[in-house]
């Protein structure tokens, strides 16, 4: 879990923005979302009750400053990822590792990202040029030698996408235990997962 959600902060003046996310990420996952008041994230940052409504009018839109903390914090775990792989197909497998982990770790984050997105029916607009999203389609696109229509790239990053997504929401059901202990613990299971996403397999130039 980030430091953010699991360490108290002491809020330091002309940082009270960062300071009310924060202390709305750690009630989120420590006592989830119908805890979360603008009230209680005044208490958690050590501020008066009328401070949030200097930034935020309401609790919508905290949380909309949560999600998009989120977003970002997805990115950068994308990133690291996918420099750290050797090449186009370990890419692919390590991206959907550090998404499902990055979920499995932030759970009340993740869904705070998903249900503000729910609530627009769209994924934040930065997603589509520059964020997590990029990250994915530009991994297809390396794997595929760049020689795939913009339609065909677009619809691969779309199942890729849902597939991280869905094994996200999976990861804990309890059938999967047995794979899980066959593979030697879940991140053997993820990365099995994903290798055998035959999704892939058209835009492999191996």
């Amino acid at each position: 879990m980030t430091s953010a959600a699991t360490e108290s902060r002491p809020y330091h003046h002309g940082d009270l923005s960062r300071a009310l996310i924060d202390a709305a990420r750690r009630i989120l996952e420590n006592e989830g979302p119908a805890a979360l008041s603008l009230r209680a994230v005044a208490r958690e940052a050590g501020v008066s009750p009328a401070a949030p409504y200097h930034h935020f009018k309401d609790k919508s839109e905290l949380l909309e400053a949560v999600a998009h903390e989120g977003w970002m914090a997805l990115d950068t775990v994308l990133i690291e990822a996918r420099a750290s792989a050797t090449d186009a197909s370990e890419r692919m497998t390590g991206l959907g590792v550090a998404y499902v982990k990055f979920a499995r770790d932030n759970p009340a984050l993740y869904r705070v990202m998903y249900d503000r997105s729910r609530d627009k029916d769209a994924l934040p607009d930065q997603m589509k040029t520059e964020g997590a999203y990029c990250q994915v389609r530009d991994t297809i696109s390396e794997q595929s030698g760049g020689g795939v229509a913009d339609i065909d790239l677009e619809l691969a990053t779309i199942a890729a996408w849902c597939a991280g997504h869905g094994l996200a929401e999976m990861i804990s059901f309890k059938q999967f235990a047995p794979l899980k202990e066959l593979l030697g613990g879940e991140d053997a299971f993820l990365r099995a997962v994903f290798e055998h996403l035959g999704m892939f397999a058209k835009f492999d130039r191996g």
